[in-house]
């Protein structure tokens, strides 16, 4: 019996099924049909590539993304590796980073020593732009940077407008946040 070589997700077995590694925790070399392996939608990872793009990391991003599309917000460390086709070594540090951040808590499931990590019940990014005081860190630190730098100079200048910019940011957000949730409240 001779070793089947690797296939990537859109190969073709025959050209009748499309066939995939097996996730993480099977069997290693075993390929099994495209149809058993849950993957996220295109559109959820084409949202994940930009969150990338802006700077989010990687796993992150997709495994937030993962539980996004999911049925009840939520998986467990096993189904997002299967999901995204990723090692449980990267899942582990995709939620525990997810957590830090509060996009994403877990949740224990009685009788099961699997848990499973979950979307916030609220609006999750509203409470954590609202708790988050980034942009007014931000804004102290570029004005502390500009008070370091020559009088007169560009780079001050530059300085002294990121922070005017981040004290702006800080000051709107909240009102920018309850108009959303204003908006969402109508539907809308």
């Amino acid at each position: 019996m001779s070793a089947q070589p690797s296939r990537s997700a859109d190969a073709q077995d025959d050209g009748s099924a499309a066939t995939a590694r097996a996730p993480a925790g099977d069997r290693a070399g075993v390929v099994r049909p495209e149809a058993e392996v849950r993957r996220i939608p295109e559109a959820a990872e084409t949202s994940a590539a930009v969150m990338i793009a802006a700077g989010f990391p990687k796993m992150p991003a997709r495994a937030l993304m993962a539980l996004v599309v999911s049925e009840d917000g939520a998986l467990t460390a096993a189904e997002l590796g299967e999901a995204l086709g990723a090692s449980p070594a990267a899942v582990s540090g995709a939620v525990r980073y997810l957590q830090t951040v509060g996009f994403a808590h877990r949740v224990s499931q009685p009788g099961s020593r699997r848990d499973r990590y979950a979307l916030p019940e609220d609006l999750w990014y509203v409470a954590t732009l609202r708790q988050n005081p980034v942009y007014d860190r931000l804004g102290a630190l570029s004005a502390a940077l500009a008070d370091d730098l020559p009088a007169g100079s560009a780079a001050r200048s530059r300085a002294e407008d990121m922070a005017h910019f981040y004290r702006f940011i800080a000051e709107h957000m909240p009102k920018l946040l309850d108009e959303w949730e204003a908006e969402r409240n109508l539907g809308g």
